[in-house]
This record gives structure tokens, C-alpha cells and sequence, in this order.
């Protein structure tokens, strides 16, 4: 319980302390937005405490924090003069927020998936960038914006690239010294293991060493003395009454103006797209890695518009850098954001005084280091090792919010990054295989999940580079649309152009989905009554070291098991008898990626000859046809293993298990182990007891090829005729490969092989 209140407080000291940082970060920012909206600065600070309080609290973020949103400004700008009156654009303010409270009722949050990873880092790093270069003549004492504004996200480029030259002939010593001792603490805090798990976080530390160090300079005075136009500068109100005036209220009698609707979709639209893209953004940076609900998050950003529309605020969004402040700050939960809106709102009647002693150079240094860490090499090198198709949609989103503004480059950068995928759709619409099936190569055409008009000419060349007489698989089991084009392509080629030239089409997945289209395959893919008859045993074992490739590659051929049910209730035709342990790691169908009824699966612990065994085998390739018996053990067997370590021991198997049926398999097996090259327990090296008993395994398999042809003279006398081929393998349960190492029969005379001393 003690350890559960200690991580509460800890918790709670983090989320306030972070609050604080994120509220001396959002002040200047508050009023820059409202400055360059041509606004009230008052509208501004109210939109911070909107942001934080009410929306804080209604949203399911941990980390977000909302308020007035820069790029937004230039959108509010151009409204009030359309509209005619702040009061109005307030009236489609309010609306605004009632569509993003239906958009978030209609679930449309779903949008937030549909951003690709590459322009949500590139947003982070072009607002890391911005900073940066927005930052460095606040740092520097350079500080030409009325009012302390500090806006960043809807740069003049001009202007941002000469104050940056401006700031080396205009720096201000104090808030220069400032500036530099902020970022030096900074660094040295992230660096220092005992400052970093202090609990204190390093942009408070700043904000108190600017403060401090600001204080001092002006008992100093001269040019050290840092101006009011260096310090955050808060609008006074005196008393309650004095704050009440600041509110302006929404226009209603212009609900009849039809622009006023205009002005909502457009404010709806854009803020929508700019929170959705934010939260994914500042989710990406959480340390825990939460992910915030964005149906919920745009109901209670819709809410915070229209309280924002009613009493004279600007609009409401997440916002990027202070969600990434809070996170650098050391925030646990929404508490945080919370606070930093109660302090907006105490700041103006209990504190302005306080306030407008903090140097900008403090804020400026902790959104300066902000933007290193959003813009890292490391983040940069990541999206290098992601390959040119996410670090060119990458860079261009960087470059097109840097040159333009925030929302024109995200959808210049989504723009390019549907122009790779639409890209990638017509240059890869399918995928081919050559399936090796019993009766002849298929080529199989797997279709993407969506197939549009754009793989129409993909799919038509892929069709008719099939020759005369061969055949082709459809699978549209992956996919989930097919345009209407495409579809008409098939159905021409099936019923004209493919009895035309001979070709043979099989189709499978299309279902219901397309009456056009039935599935139909072709083709044999399991051993028929012509396909035994027609295989030899040569012919048998070449598609059984087929299969085991595939196998171990994962491509497996296409089989409809439905079909396959169906066609081998009639009769069973099997290639070939196979003889292998029962351990469940060896299904011989899986091994060699057979089908249904392709063989007779004879299972026995140790795979040893028994006389049941062997009339199953006799039955299965003198009387159903087989061409071949393939006798395979396996690595790690436990049978065997249990043979080596009994008759190391001197012990027998109900001895040592209690099964009183075992000792005729352990018998058999333990033919094949030399008791001179016996070890017991600890006597063993490491992993040498393993490759003995794996060459146990093998010689196993070799002395049941040697029982079977001496103790069945019917399965003998087919192998000495050629009509039937022995072979042993060894399968390794750890790399899934079958290693054939003897043969018998196949036309040549009869080999016996002989069981040597392990």
C-alpha cells in the first residue's frame, strides 16, 4: 500500500510539474496564434484554457494537449474578413464544433488509420525543424515578434531566414546568456542519470534558472538587462469583473448567412484532420506507447469549439508541440494538460506580474531542444533503413510543411504517399508461381486484395504469356475487391481466349463474390487411378523431394480440400508407402506437401518392420499400386533415445516405464545401437549423445530397408522387378528437411543394405 501511494504522488508531482512547462510553453504561443489571426490576444489565451480544462478532460489521451492550433490561423484570417465581424466567425466556430461532435458520433475517427506512418514522422520532424529555426533568435535575445509571439507553424520564409541571419548582429547579452545556459542545463540534465531521475523536470529547471538568472541581470542593469520586449508579456486583468469583459459572444442573428456554413465545414474539416494527425503523432512519441481513442478525442474537440464559439475563443485542436513538451516534460496522465489550462486561466487575474519576469529565452531554449529530439539523426537514419518508399514521402512532407505550411504539407506528403501505393498497385497487381502438380506445371496468378482497372495490364500480359496447352490457377483467395474490369478481362479470357488457344484456366476464391466467375479447378492435384498408372518410381521420388522444398520454403501447392473429399470417395490410388515414426512433429502429407489419397501412411514408433507393418506395406503396393516405400526416421526421436539409454543401462522397458507392450519396439531398435560405443548418463559430452543417437535414427532406417526385403518376398520381388522403389530418408525436425541417403530397386538389381557398428 505504502508503494502504491508513493508511485501515486510521483505521478501526480510529474503530471503538475509537467503542467507548469506546458503552460509557460503555451502562453506565448496562445498569444502569437491570436496575433497573427488578426484576433483578440484574450481569444488565445482563452482558447488554451478551453483546451486544456474542458477538452483535457473529456478527451481519452493520456498526453495530448489541446489549444489553439497555428496552422489554423491564416484559415481564421481569411474567415473574418469573409464573414465580416470576429462575433460572426465565432457563430461558425460554434457550428464547426457540432460537426466534429457528429463526426465523432458517426465514428469517423477512422480516418486517424488511414495516415500513412511516413507522413505522421514527417510532421514530427518538420515541426522539430520549425522549431528550431523559429527558436534561435528567441534563444539569442532576438526577439522581433510583437508581443512575444512565438508561432511557428505558419512561417513568413523570408522573414524566418532573416531573422536567423538578423540574430547575429542583434543579440541581446542577458537573454543570449540565458538562452545558452537553458540549453546547456538541458543537455546535461538528459545526461546526468542523477538529475534525470531527480523527478524534476529539466524544462522546469530551465524556466526557474531564467527567471532566476533575469532577476539578477537586472541588479546588474546596463546592456545586461534583458527588456520587457525579451520577457513573456500576459494581458492584465485587475479582478474578475475585468477578465468577464475580455468575452465576446457569437453573432446569432447571421445563422441566415450562408457563408457562415462555408466557414464551419471548412474549420471542421481542417481542425479534424490536423487533431487526428496530432494524436497519432504524440502517440507514437508516449513512452508507454497508449493509444488514444480518436472518435472520443473529436466529440470533446467539438465541444471545446462551441464553448470556444460561445464565449469568444479561437479554435481548438491538438497541438503537436505542446503534446511533445508534456511528453519531455515527464507526464504520466491528462492531468497534466489539465492543470496547464487552470494555470492559463489563474495566470491573467492572480499572477500576470510573475508571468512577465520569465525570459523568452528559456521558453525558446526548451522548444528549441524540443525540435532536436522531434528532428533526431536517429529518426532520420530509421526512415533511410526503411527503403526509398517511406523516406521520400518522408523528406517531402518535412520539406512541403517547412516551405509551405502545416496543413498544405500533409496533404502533399499523403498525396505522394498514395502516389507510391498506387505506384506499387500497377506495378505489382499479382504475384506468379510455377506450381509442379502430378499432371504438369500450373502457373499461379495470386491476385493482390485489391485489384483495380490500374492491374489491368499487368493481369492481360501475365495471361497470355501462357503458351498453347498450358494452364493457369486464379487465386483470388487474398482479395477482397476486384473492379469491374477486371473481372470482364477473366470472363472474356476464360470463355474466349484461353478455348482459343488451348490454354486451360482454373480459378479459385472468386466464391460468391462475382457471379461472373465460379471456382473451378482444372487440373489433378491429388494421384488418380491414369496418374498412378502413368508415374514411375523415379518419377514418385521426384516429387516427393519437390514437395519437401516447397515445404521448407512455406509454397505450398493450391488444393481445393473440398474437391479433393469428393473426387477420392471413389477410390483410393496412392504414389507411394510411407513408414515413419508416430511422433507428431513427422505427418508425411505436411513433409512433402502431398494431397488427399496420395498416400498410405503406415505409423510406428521407431518406424520399425513389424509383420502388421509389413502387410499393410505388401497390401499397399501389390494390390493398391503404390511405386514406391519410403521408410523415414527422424532426428531427436524419442523412441529411439529410449532404446540407447535402455540397453546402456542394462534395463528393459516395463522396467524402467511400466508399458509392458514396449519392449518388442525397443527390442527392434536397439538392433541397430553397438553396446562396445555405449555411454551411461553423465559420461556422455555435451550434444555428443544427441548425434548418437541421430546416427541410430539413420542405421535404423537402413536395417528396416534390409527386414522388409527379407522378410516380404512379395515387396522384394516387385523391388528386384522394378515395379517398386525402397528408399530411406531422415527428416530433421529442426530445419524441416528430409535427407534421402538409399535407394533400392528401380529396374537395378536387388542391394541389401548391411548395418555397420555405430
Amino acid at each position: 500500500m505504502p508503494e502504491t501511494s508513493t508511485t501515486a504522488s510521483q505521478s501526480l508531482f510529474k503530471d503538475l510539474s509537467a503542467g507548469l512547462v506546458v503552460f509557460l510553453v503555451a502562453l506565448p504561443l496562445c498569444l502569437g496564434v491570436a496575433l497573427a489571426s488578426n484576433a483578440p490576444l484574450f481569444a488565445g489565451i482563452l482558447a488554451g484554457v478551453i483546451g486544456g480544462i474542458l477538452v483535457g478532460a473529456l478527451s481519452g489521451s493520456h498526453t495530448s494537449v489541446s489549444g489553439c492550433s497555428p496552422a489554423l490561423a491564416a484559415i481564421v484570417v481569411a474567415q473574418i474578413v469573409k464573414l465580416g465581424s470576429f462575433e460572426v466567425f465565432l457563430l461558425a466556430l460554434m457550428l464547426a464544433g457540432v460537426l466534429q461532435i457528429i463526426l465523432g458520433i458517426s465514428r469517423a475517427g477512422f480516418l486517424a488509420a488511414f495516415f500513412p506512418s511516413s507522413v505522421i514522422k514527417g510532421l514530427l520532424a518538420a515541426v522539430g525543424v520549425l522549431l528550431v529555426l523559429k527558436q534561435i533568435p528567441h534563444v539569442m535575445g532576438h526577439d522581433p515578434d510583437p508581443e512575444g509571439e512565438m508561432s511557428f507553424e505558419q512561417p513568413d520564409h523570408q522573414n524566418t531566414f532573416s531573422e536567423l541571419w538578423s540574430t547575429l548582429f542583434d543579440i541581446q547579452p542577458g537573454a543570449a546568456l540565458v538562452g545558452v545556459l537553458s540549453i546547456v542545463l538541458m543537455v546535461c540534465w538528459d545526461r546526468s542519470k542523477v538529475l534525470k531521475n531527480s523527478g524534476i523536470p529539466a524544462a522546469l529547471a530551465v524556466v526557474v534558472l531564467g527567471l532566476v538568472i533575469q532577476l539578477l541581470l537586472q541588479q546588474v542593469g546596463g546592456s545586461w538587462a534583458i527588456g520587457a520586449s525579451h520577457l513573456v508579456q500576459v494581458p492584465v486583468a485587475k479582478d474578475l469583473g475585468a477578465f468577464v469583459g475580455f468575452l465576446q459572444f457569437p453573432n446569432f442573428s447571421a445563422l441566415t448567412n450562408s457563408a457562415v456554413y462555408g466557414a464551419a465545414g471548412t474549420i471542421a474539416i481542417v481542425a479534424t484532420l490536423e487533431t487526428l494527425l496530432n494524436l497519432g503523432a504524440v502517440d507514437k512519441i508516449d513512452p508507454q506507447q497508449r493509444n488514444s481513442p480518436p472518435n472520443r478525442e473529436l466529440i470533446a474537440q467539438g465541444i471545446g469549439n462551441v464553448a470556444a464559439g460561445l464565449i469568444g475563443g479561437l479554435p481548438i485542436t491538438s497541438v503537436i508541440v505542446r503534446g511533445s513538451v508534456n511528453i519531455n516534460a515527464g507526464a504520466r496522465t491528462k492531468l497534466s494538460a489539465i492543470f496547464h489550462g487552470i494555470l492559463l486561466l489563474g495566470c491573467v487575474v492572480l499572477i500576470p506580474g510573475v508571468l512577465n519576469q520569465v525570459p523568452l529565452a528559456s521558453l525558446g531554449a526548451i522548444l528549441l531542444v524540443t525540435g532536436l529530439k522531434l528532428a533526431s539523426p536517429d529518426l532520420i537514419k530509421q526512415m533511410w533503413a526503411d527503403g526509398w518508399k517511406q523516406f521520400l514521402p518522408f523528406v517531402i512532407t518535412v520539406l512541403a510543411i517547412v516551405l509551405t505550411d502545416l496543413l498544405s504539407g500533409i496533404l502533399i506528403g499523403l498525396a505522394v504517399s498514395i502516389g507510391f501505393i498506387l505506384r506499387s498497385n500497377m506495378r505489382r497487381p499479382l504475384r506468379k508461381f510455377m506450381e509442379q502438380h502430378i499432371t504438369g506445371d500450373v502457373l499461379r496468378i495470386e491476385l493482390a486484395n485489391q485489384v483495380s482497372f490500374f492491374s489491368r495490364g499487368r493481369l492481360e500480359e501475365s495471361l497470355h504469356s501462357v503458351p498453347e496447352g498450358g494452364h493457369i490457377l486464379l487465386d483470388a483467395r487474398s482479395t477482397d475487391y476486384i473492379d469491374a474490369d477486371i473481372l470482364g478481362l477473366i470472363h472474356d479470357f476464360q470463355h474466349k481466349t484461353a478455348k482459343a488457344r488451348g490454354v486451360q484456366l482454373s480459378m479459385v476464391g472468386f466464391k460468391d463474390k462475382y457471379p461472373l466467375i465460379e471456382d473451378r479447378i482444372e487440373f489433378l492435384d491429388y494421384s488418380s487411378r491414369e496418374v498412378q498408372s502413368s508415374l514411375t518410381p523415379e518419377r514418385v521420388l521426384e516429387i516427393f523431394k519437390e514437395g519437401n522444398e516447397r515445404f521448407r520454403e512455406g509454397r505450398h501447392l493450391t488444393r481445393d480440400i473440398g474437391r479433393l473429399v469428393d473426387a477420392t470417395s471413389a477410390g483410393q490410388f496412392p504414389m507411394a508407402v510411407v513408414l515413419n515414426c508416430i511422433d507428431s512433429r513427422t505427418p508425411a502429407e505436411l513433409v512433402f506437401d502431398l494431397s488427399l489419397g496420395d498416400i498410405f501412411s503406415v505409423r510406428i514408433a521407431g518406424n520399425v518392420a513389424h509383420d502388421k507393418v509389413l502387410g499393410s506395406m505388401e497390401y499397399g503396393c501389390a494390390v493398391a499400386g503404390a511405386k514406391m516405400i519410403l521408410v523415414m526416421g527422424h532426428t531427436s526421436c524419442g523412441a529411439v533415445n529410449a532404446a540407447v539409454d535402455l540397453i546402456c543401462s542394462n534395463q528393459t522397458a516395463a522396467e524402467a516405464t511400466g508399458c509392458v507392450n514396449l519392449d518388442s519396439l525397443v527390442t527392434e531398435i536397439q538392433q541397430s545401437v553397438d553396446l562396445s560405443t555405449c555411454k551411461r548418463g553423465s559420461a556422455w559430452l555435451p550434444g555428443e549423445k544427441a548425434a548418437y543417437s541421430n546416427e541410430v535414427s539413420r542405421r535404423n532406417v537402413l536395417r528396416t530397408m534390409r527386414m522388409i526385403t527379407e522378410r516380404s518376398s512379395t515387396l522384394a520381388g516387385l523391388v528386384q522387378a522394378g515395379k517398386l522403389m525402397l528408399v530411406g530418408a531422415l527428416y530433421d525436425i529442426q530445419t524441416g528437411m528430409v535427407s534421402f541417403f538409399q535407394t533400392q530397386g528401380s529396374g537395378s538389381s536387388l542391394s541389401i543394405p548391411t548395418v555397420e557398428a555405430v
